[in-house]
């Protein structure tokens, strides 16, 4: 008989729920915050993106970190 499995809710990994908040929030921050000053998409999408990939390139860093501090 196959053992059955558990589901898997989302919100009692809160590793992952906070590293999808780190890696999502700051960037939609700042694009959001320098459209709503400026009212200039493409002035709020380049900064966006460039801390969307520098949060992304320290992600290894970042899961180690709240891993060790939460688990």
């Amino acid at each position: 008989m196959p053992s059955q499995k558990k589901p898997v809710d989302v919100l009692t990994n809160r590793v992952s729920v906070i590293m999808a908040a780190v890696f999502a929030l700051p960037a939609l921050t700042i694009f959001l915050g320098i459209y709503h000053i400026t009212g200039n998409i493409l002035a709020g999408a380049i900064p966006g993106f460039g801390i969307h990939f520098v949060t992304l390139a320290f992600s290894g860093r970042i899961s180690a970190y709240l891993d060790s501090k939460m688990n």
